[in-house]
């Protein structure tokens, strides 16, 4: 495996020049300072590796990365009647999610489409907290206060910091600094007191592992960083490892995976659209989305082993047997973990069964690919915490 070169993802290319409009985040010089590498992504400067993409992805799969999200919007939406406000702009069944727990789903446009994926954490009655993706947080944050009804109060914690704190031996390394994570299950949270600063601390993440997010005041961000990288289990991770881990972990990546001109069903999403809502509705897209769960979907989400070594990345597309172009890849790389290259693409229908055999085309070559499962290596989330 020596041979293979892991580049960065292509929304992380290296700039040479930090243009006036990029920003900062509150660890930027505590990342320069590890010696990480870094780039322009998402409006902000942020690294991209430190020691090299593939050791800093196999240190997670067996050990615990820590990963500065902070670029992520992290928003608060409060108000009587919040349940219903959200369940109008998204398919997600909030009414029934329990004080403390987190849910995945989809802020969906009036035809269905995805504008974008977030996690929803209920923290009381009529408060929620949510975190939507650094990419499109600003039009996310937009949407949300045209659509949100007046007595419902959205705002944004923008001095706040998010970390992620990811791999098997995250919970030793965090319940040593914060005493109590262990409780935590997947997609649950908690508030915690460290050094007198409250933490919001969620078991989850977007490797595939078992981990936490941490969101803090940003002041305090630099000493927490300091206390967890002083762990023997945890190094500071990139943006390219990030990436990888998340393509081996089957998860899709907004504005490459998935789109306005996705629907969750063609995403492979199903499992964000709870029983109550697709019954009931109320949510935009409805009428479309089911239909397509009921047979009209044509295209749909799959994921690809690639023959041979050379990964196929994003821009590759899907040919037929006359090499007319039928599906795209929408993500690809090098999966350190599985040992050979792997891809997401959207395909049809006929083609989306595990075995089956397809074609793609780039840069004036073809590779055969077979349609398989995903995730490319198995999720390791603890779903259940520690005994009290």
């Amino acid at each position: 495996m020596s041979d293979i070169v892991i580049t960065p993802p292509d929304e992380a290319l290296p700039t040479t020049e930090l243009p006036p409009e990029t920003l900062t985040l509150p660890l930027d010089a505590w990342h320069r300072a590890k010696g990480g590498r870094m780039v322009e992504f998402a409006g902000y400067w942020m690294p991209v590796q430190y020691e090299g993409i593939m050791a800093e992805h196999l240190w997670v799969r067996e050990s615990a990365g820590l990963f500065d999200v902070s670029h992520m919007g992290q928003l608060m939406v409060s108000g009587e009647g919040a349940n219903a406000a959200l369940e109008a702009l998204m398919p997600g069944d909030f009414a029934a999610l329990k004080d403390a727990r987190i849910r995945y789903s989809l802020l969906l446009d009036e035809n269905g489409g995805i504008l974008d994926d977030l996690m929803v954490t209920r923290l009381g009655p009529d408060d929620f907290y949510v975190v939507v993706n650094g990419a499109t947080k600003w039009d996310d944050i937009g949407h949300l206060r045209e659509h949100l009804a007046d007595d419902i109060v959205l705002n944004h914690l923008d001095e706040h910091a998010l970390l992620a704190l990811q791999g098997p031996k995250a919970v030793d390394a965090l319940a040593r600094v914060v005493p109590g994570v262990e409780a935590l299950g997947f997609m649950q949270g908690g508030s915690f007191d460290w050094q007198g600063v409250t933490l919001g601390i969620s078991r989850s993440g977007y490797t595939g592992e078992d981990g936490f997010e941490i969101s803090l005041p940003g002041e305090h961000a630099v000493a927490l960083a300091d206390a967890l990288a002083a762990q023997a289990e945890v190094k500071p991770i990139g943006l390219g490892a990030r990436d990888s881990l998340r393509l081996e972990a089957g998860l899709p990546l907004y504005g490459h995976d998935l789109d306005p001109e996705t629907t969750p069903v063609m995403a492979d999403l199903g499992f964000a659209l709870s029983k109550r809502r697709r019954e009931e509705g109320g949510f935009p897209g409805h009428g479309r989305i089911m239909a397509e769960r009921d047979g009209s979907l044509t295209i749909k989400r799959v994921g690809l082993i690639v023959d041979g070594r050379q990964p196929v990345r994003e821009g590759a597309t899907v040919v037929d047997a006359n090499g007319t172009d039928i599906g795209k890849v929408t993500s690809g790389g090098f999966a350190p973990s599985v040992g050979a290259p792997i891809a997401m693409a959207y395909v049809p229908v006929a083609l989306a069964e595990p075995g089956t055999k397809v074609t793609l085309a780039q840069r004036g070559k073809h590779h055969t690919a077979t349609v398989t499962p995903m995730p490319f290596v198995p999720h390791r989330y603890v779903r259940q915490g520690a005994a009290k």
